[in-house]
């Protein structure tokens, strides 16, 4: 597994990390057998949110209660959750990024999360607020790094007016067939090209690389919008040949070459 430093830590980062949105109803054996493969692969970035599960710090306790990390298997890996997003509205306040922080190191049976990413953009963000609750949140050893998720270049510029941390990382979704983050900058002013349009700010690709932002990607194998994953699908034929043939060619599984090309991609996509 190729590694990294995520630029702004001195956290090293493997090139894929383990997202555990699905885990809410899986046993203790399963949830081990998950975290064990992709350790045994080199993975050992855990990604979770506040929000995964069928109740709050539902996937982030299911975690804690499966593994029961001594304080050195703790040390071994990077944990990374999220928060922002409450039952129908999205909340940047000061008072809900510490509660939230403090209730996803309980569920998640740690003292300290390693980074901290704002879920989706609060359209009444105080970015001050933002600030003041890093501050206090990374003086305390609470937060080691701090990033966003969803973010367009203009939105992670209004934090960084006040945010003092770097801004480490945007989780965008990203995969072979949801990928207007890089077809607006390939398709740029093109008539009649509908990927040509700019809706989500645009050029985040290239911000990200010219502030040393490391792109995380989520539901890389989804068709869509959690509409599916186009691996083997049968809505996506002409695809999946193609990914078949590069799969046997370099005798790897189909999902190696999805994976291949997102981490192909910079900065640092995973």
């Amino acid at each position: 597994m190729k590694t990294f430093t995520m630029p702004g830590t001195d956290i090293v980062a493997p090139n894929v990390l383990l997202g555990l949105m699905r885990i809410a109803d899986k046993t203790d054996d399963e949830v081990r057998a998950l975290v064990r493969t992709a350790r045994d692969a080199g993975i050992d970035f855990i990604d979770h949110a506040d929000i995964y599960g069928t109740e709050r710090n539902g996937c982030e306790r299911r975690f804690a209660e499966a593994l029961q990390l001594t304080p050195s298997q703790r040390d071994q890996i990077t944990i990374q959750t999220k928060t922002g997003i409450r039952e129908g509205y999205f909340d940047f306040s000061y008072e809900h990024i510490i509660e939230s922080v403090e209730e996803s190191l309980e569920a998640l049976r740690t003292d300290r999360i390693d980074i901290l990413l704002l879920h989706r953009p609060d359209a009444l963000v105080e970015p001050q607020e933002v600030a003041r609750a890093f501050e206090e949140l990374e003086a305390s050893g609470k937060v080691r790094a701090f990033g966003v998720s969803n973010h367009t270049p203009r939105q992670i510029d209004l934090l960084k007016k006040y945010v003092r941390q770097p801004i480490v990382a945007n989780q965008l979704q990203l995969s072979i067939t949801h990928s207007p983050i890089i077809a607006q900058g390939v398709a740029t002013n093109m008539v009649a090209e509908q990927q040509s349009i700019t809706l989500d700010g645009g050029g985040i690709l290239d911000y990200c690389r010219l502030h040393d932002i490391t792109i995380q990607t989520w539901s890389p194998f989804q068709a869509g919008f959690f509409s599916g994953v186009f691996l083997g699908s049968p809505k996506h034929p002409e695809l999946n040949a193609v990914i078949d043939r590069l799969a046997t060619q370099y005798d790897v599984p189909a999902i190696a070459i999805a994976t291949a090309w997102i981490t192909r991609h910079r900065p640092r996509c995973k």
